[in-house]
């Protein structure tokens, strides 16, 4: 709590009540002797800058007098905020045994028409500011105060996303009409998203193209005449399923909410937004984010290792303006108390607006110079926790800049500050370090909301990989999913489906794709064998196929594409997939061996063939190697295991233009899903065993599958690298150098030791 400066407390109390008044403009706070509402010793108030009733922020404080304090602690002080909530203020009880008046009884608070209407910033905001009309009054409060009371169940259509699912259509982007880059980025988050919709015939939400990202009238981003665009929209329909962007509202010097334009009934997905108008359930609070901030991808946190005991060289630090004048100043204007110079650093700086020097008090030159000799990004990474109070606004950009760092969330324990830091990093990378990773999350949380038979838990939400990864119409258990196991105290299914993409007519019962199938077959792991038919030629008779101990089930493929082979289908009913190219050569030991290691990672992808990438700086462009190395960064699925909810993500996560690529191609759908799986897991693929070698080299060059010699294969492959990594905003492919081997492999020991003998022979 802050209190009174140390000048003021060591004079007398009559004397600070005199300085308190002289210190307030006049007609703002008079004593009760003055008004004559009340007879009694005056309650006068020391105000740093007039609060804002509107705002409820735990930022805002203001020094008052005891008096004072006692009275504003009544319900009836309050009429104002009750009234605004539809309820009447509460009359004060007397307290038993006094009457009305009798003596000693308590003088009831004189109920003002608005007892709060003192402290507001009058016409000028205290700060000099031009004359409001009521008109301008009336306009502002317009947006803010309608539709109050909206929620899910009263102001939102569940029909129109019974049909569809949730779709969201962005309106066309009318002629002429600006549009700053950074609502660009959220448009363009939501039209890369799969829940985007062309058709609004077919849309559950609705978005405008117009900018509603900046409503302070004073920005060069501002959109005029905003409210007859929008209620000219045929679709607007008083606001109804449409949702509002909004990062900046009002302007100076109050700084209110207002978005300059009646909402009706749609909901806002807003920075610093107030308890007070926050609708639960309705509205979506999203950080405020800067213009530079990244449109995909995003930088990583910055925790690259662990220290215990996890403190770092200052305890708590915070780098920023100090209001002179306006909102916003008085928990700023309180931090150089608890500052020591030492291990807590708070900074301020007076130097703000071109006539600070006007209103600076006789703090700000001592503050200054303390305020230049802190670098702020040194002080950032060095800090076990970061201070982040309001500005002007609620919302402040110190968020996102101290959640990449780790060290924002306030802790009480010291032993929870280590888990604390490792939550911040994901919180980070799965929600925030990107427009569209903010964007995606706010959809997320709205389809939560209208399909709540299949809503995410917290679990899902706090625990790695998130909830944008883990897509909820997959399955409600989340025992079906690679990531829980540990949590649930469970492992996957001790059995896999093989899946044999199959591209070659069958000719000969020599063909390699038989020999697989026999070898797979012998597992004692398989369940079942599923052959994927994407050749042009019939299927071949039931009786061309070796009998096997296993089913083996012939799906012929509709569209007969690259990408049909990691559709989702319902004849695997296993938790891992062992996904093979027809020319694969591979025993049964090593099937049985990669399965063996897959159950100890079943996030993971475990194989045999590995592939890399790297840098090249020569063309500026990511390159593709399948040179034998010590390291690699893939391990391609003609011969992988992993789980099968790949299948589903890869299906319905994936944009339909990276998906439409690999089929015109028909190459690099390898490649894919590499860039899916490791961007979900942070981590790299595993390889197991030194084979090199896992193609039948008798293929016919003249056949499909032959397209390994196509001498355009591999330079497709270094186009598709560079195409995946732009929509991902960076490259998720990670390089590893582990590989898995059995025990006792190539040791000088008996053969009979060695569980996975045969290997060793191949």
């Amino acid at each position: 709590m802050r209190g009174p400066s140390p000048r003021l407390g060591e004079r007398s109390r009559a004397e600070r009540g005199e300085e308190s008044l002289k210190c307030l403009p006049a007609g703002r706070w008079r004593s009760g002797a003055e008004s004559g509402a009340r007879r009694t010793r005056a309650a006068p108030a020391f105000l740093r800058s007039p609060p804002d009733p509107r705002r409820t922020h735990a930022g805002q404080k203001t020094l008052l007098d005891a008096a004072l304090r006692r009275h504003l602690s009544r319900p009836a002080a309050l009429p104002r905020r009750r009234a605004a909530a539809g309820s009447p203020a509460p009359r004060r009880a007397a307290p038993p045994g006094s009457g009305r008046h009798g003596p000693g009884a308590e003088r009831p608070w004189p109920r003002f028409p608005d007892a709060l209407r003192p402290f507001e910033p009058g016409p000028d905001g205290g700060g000099g500011g031009g004359r409001v009309s009521p008109r301008q009054r009336r306009d502002a409060s317009a947006g803010l105060y309608r539709g109050r009371r909206c929620r899910m169940e009263s102001c939102f259509d569940f029909a129109l996303c019974r049909k569809n699912g949730f779709k969201v259509y962005v309106y066309p982007q009318q002629k002429g009409e600006k549009i700053a880059e950074s609502y660009q980025n959220v448009l363009a988050a939501i039209e890369g998203s799969r829940f985007y919709t062309s058709d609004p015939s077919q849309a559950c939400l609705f978005v405008l193209s117009l900018d509603t990202l900046d409503r302070d009238q004073l920005s060069p981003q501002y959109v005029h005449n905003l409210r007859s665009k929008v209620q000219s929209l045929h679709l607007w329909n008083n606001g109804r399923n449409h949702l509002i962007f909004n990062l900046y509202s009002g302007t100076w010097p109050d700084y209110t909410e207002d978005v300059g334009f009646d909402i009706g009934q749609a909901m806002l997905a807003k920075a610093s937004i107030s308890t007070e108008n926050f609708r639960p359930n309705f509205d979506v609070s999203i950080p405020l984010f800067s213009k530079d901030h990244p449109r995909t991808g995003g930088e990583k946190g910055f925790l690259r290792f662990n220290t215990i005991p996890p403190l770092r060289k200052y305890m708590l630090v915070f780098k920023g303006k100090r209001y002179l004048t306006g909102i916003g100043s008085d928990t700023r204007n309180a931090l150089y108390h608890v500052h020591n110079g030492e291990d807590v650093v708070l900074l301020t700086t007076c130097k703000h607006g071109k006539d600070w020097q006007k209103h600076k008090d006789s703090r700000c030159d001592r503050d200054n110079t303390e305020y230049e000799k802190y670098d702020y990004r040194e002080m950032l990474h060095n800090a076990t926790f970061c201070l982040v109070p309001r500005g002007r606004r609620l919302g402040s950009f110190r968020f996102l800049e101290a959640l990449q760092i780790p060290s924002t969330i306030r802790s009480i324990h010291q032993d929870k500050i280590l888990a604390l830091r490792q939550q911040t990093q994901f919180l980070w990378e799965a929600y925030f370090s990107s427009v569209e990773k903010i964007v995606l999350t706010t959809l997320e949380i709205i389809q939560d909301r209208i399909f709540k038979h299949i809503s995410r838990n917290s679990l899902i939400w706090n625990k790695h990989p998130g909830g944008l990864f883990v897509l909820p119409q997959y399955s409600s258990y989340l025992g079906d999913f690679p990531y829980y196991y540990a949590n649930l105290g469970l492992k996957p299914l001790p059995t896999f489906t093989a899946v044999i993409h199959a591209v070659t007519p069958l000719v000969s019962q020599s063909q390699p794709v038989l020999k697989l199938l026999v070898a797979v077959a012998k597992s004692q792991y398989c369940a079942q064998i599923i052959v994927l038919w994407n050749c042009d030629k019939p299927l071949p008779a039931k009786h061309r196929w070796p009998a096997t101990s296993v089913p083996v089930i012939v799906i012929e493929g509709e569209s007969k594409v690259m990408s049909s082979r990691f559709l989702p289908y319902d004849n695997i009913v296993t938790d891992a997939v062992l996904s093979l190219d027809e020319d694969t050569v591979l025993s049964t030991t090593e099937v049985d061996f990669a399965f063996t290691v897959w159950q100890s990672f079943p996030e993971r992808i475990v194989g045999y063939p590995a592939r890399s990438h790297f840098w090249d700086n020569t063309k500026e462009r990511w390159g593709y190697t399948s040179k034998w190395t010590n390291d690699y960064s893939m391990v391609l699925t003609g011969a992988a295991i992993y789980h099968k909810y790949y299948h589903y993500l890869y299906t319905h996560y994936l944009p339909a233009s990276l998906k439409n690529m690999v089929d015109q191609l028909a190459n690099c759908e390898d490649i894919l899903m590499n860039f899916l799986v490791s961007a979900v897991t942070k981590l790299p693929p595993i390889k197991v065993t030194q084979k090199k070698q896992y193609k039948e080299t008798m293929m016919g060059q003249t056949s499909r599958a032959s397209r390994w010699a196509d001498p355009d294969h591999f330079a497709q492959r270094q186009s598709c690298m560079n195409t995946f990594a732009s929509w991902f905003g960076y490259m998720p492919l990670i390089h590893s150098q582990m590989r898995l081997d059995p025990v006792l492999f190539k040791d000088q020991v008996s053969i009979l030791r060695k569980k996975y003998r045969d290997i060793e022979r191949l």
